[in-house]
C-alpha cells in the first residue's frame, strides 16, 4: 500500500493533480475496476469530472506503468494497481468476475516462449476462462431446464395418417 500517492506520482515523473490522485486512489482501492466505476468514485470524492478526464488520467498512469490496463475479450477495459509482477487473470464466463492468479510455476515461466523469434519478452498476458465457484454452485442448484418442444418435420400432422 502506498502511504503518500502524491509523492509516489512525483517520483515517477507524473504531475500531481486532484484528478490524477483521485483516479489513482480509486484504482488502488478496487481491483479490476472499469473507467466508468473509477469516474463514479472520483466524482464522489472530488466532485465533477468528465469521463474523458478519467480516461486521460488512466492513460497517464498506464503510460508510466503505475497501473495496468487489461481488456478481456468482449468486456470493458479494467484497471488494476498490481504491476511489476507477471500475474494472470481468471474470468468467469457467466458473471464476468475477474480474479488475479500467479504464474503456474516459478516467478515468470511464461516469459520463456518456446520460440521467441528474436523478441525480447518482458510481459505475458494469460487469461483463464471458465466459471467462478458461485456460478458453478448456482448451475448445480438450478432446476433442470425443460426440453424444448420437438419440431415436427415438414408434412407431419397430428394424429394418425388419413
Amino acid at each position: 500500500m502506498i502511504h503518500d500517492p502524491g509523492s509516489f506520482l512525483r517520483q515517477h515523473g507524473i504531475q500531481v493533480t486532484a484528478q490524477r490522485l483521485a483516479v489513482f486512489r480509486a484504482v488502488s482501492g478496487q481491483p479490476h475496476i472499469t473507467a466508468e466505476a473509477v469516474a463514479e468514485i472520483v466524482r464522489a470524492e472530488i466532485g465533477a469530472i468528465s469521463l474523458q478526464s478519467v480516461y486521460d488520467a488512466l492513460g497517464v498512469l498506464v503510460g508510466a506503468r503505475l497501473i495496468r490496463r487489461i481488456q478481456p475479450l468482449g468486456s470493458a477495459a479494467r484497471y488494476e494497481d498490481r504491476v511489476g509482477d507477471n500475474h494472470h487473470h481468471l474470468i468467469c464466463r457467466v458473471c464476468g468476475r475477474l480474479a488475479d492468479v500467479d504464474c503456474a510455476v516459478g516467478a515468470t515461466p511464461c516469459l520463456a516462449a518456446a520460440d521467441d523469434q528474436g523478441f525480447e519478452i518482458d510481459e505475458a498476458e494469460v487469461v483463464y476462462w471458465g466459471r467462478c465457484p458461485e456460478c458453478v454452485a448456482q448451475s448445480r442448484e438450478a432446476p433442470p431446464a425443460e426440453p424444448a418442444p420437438r419440431r415436427r418435420p415438414r408434412g407431419e400432422r397430428d394424429g394418425p395418417p388419413a
